[in-house]
């Protein structure tokens, strides 16, 4: 059972399978009849091992910046899964199944767990944070801007490795003109944008001819293509937070 200080797997309506779920971590000053704003993460792709031994398995519990960014204190943190076409199991890269990759099992399964979560936890709906690394971080614009009912959710964005619109993919409209298409409904919302080595140069060139203001750039200064980076005590840590608690002022309780 959900309670403060504890990640737990949870399901929503309509999505049966034990197989489809999101991890809920209620923070430890969590109480019922409060309200709190809410971390939304997404993972970066499943499968993927590097020569530094980085892993990631794809899976909603495989997600580390919500707990970094939060401490654990004020803030609700939901990590999302990514839904094959027929909405009963997890895509594990991407989302959807190729070569058509449908994105809308897996934004409908994001509603479904945002009103969960509000109307059973207190997430406040005015102060949603949308976060994700790698695959994660192309998805904070390719899902959370895919269409004006999903753009209008989010108060600010974490995009850490990787952005939409800066190299092509291989599911449908991942070209620079959709993905600006896409950024048009940010609507000038904050977005903290950091990377490792040399991939927040590459999104900030990148941007440079779309005039977008209100975007933070930064390095993780670490080599690692890695969430876990936000788990170490770091100067990148320090100001991604800072940054937080300018966009949400009155969760440090």
């Amino acid at each position: 059972m959900p309670e403060a200080g504890r990640r737990v797997r949870r399901t929503v309506d309509n999505f049966s399978t034990d197989d489809v779920y999101h991890t809920l971590f209620l923070p430890d000053d969590w109480a019922p009849g409060k309200s709190f704003p809410i971390i939304i993460e997404y993972a970066g792709n499943g499968g993927y091992r590097d020569a530094l031994g980085d892993e990631c398995t794809g899976r909603p519990e495989d997600c580390n910046l919500g707990y970094g960014l939060s401490e654990g204190h004020g803030f609700i943190w939901i990590c999302l899964p990514y839904l094959n076409n027929t909405r009963d199991d997890l895509a594990i890269t991407w989302w959807g199944d190729a070569p058509e990759y449908a994105p809308q099992p897996t934004l409908d399964y994001c509603k479904a767990a945002i009103e969960d979560t509000c109307e059973n936890f207190g997430g406040d709906r005015e102060r949603i944070i949308l976060c994700g690394f790698s695959r994660g971080a192309i998805a904070c614009n390719y899902l959370g801007l895919y269409d004006d009912q999903i753009a209008k959710l989010w108060k600010a964005f974490v995009v850490c490795s990787h952005y939409d619109g800066v190299r092509r993919w291989p599911y449908p409209d991942s070209d620079a003109k959709s993905a600006a298409i896409r950024l048009a409904r940010l609507q000038g919302r904050p977005q903290f944008i950091i990377g490792e080595r040399n991939q927040t140069d590459e999104t900030r060139n990148y941007l440079l001819p779309l005039k977008q203001t209100n975007q933070t750039f930064a390095s993780t200064g670490f080599r690692n293509h890695s969430d876990e980076w936000i788990l170490r005590p770091c100067p990148a840590r320090e100001q991604l937070r800072a940054w937080l608690h300018q966009i949400v002022p009155d969760t440090r309780q």
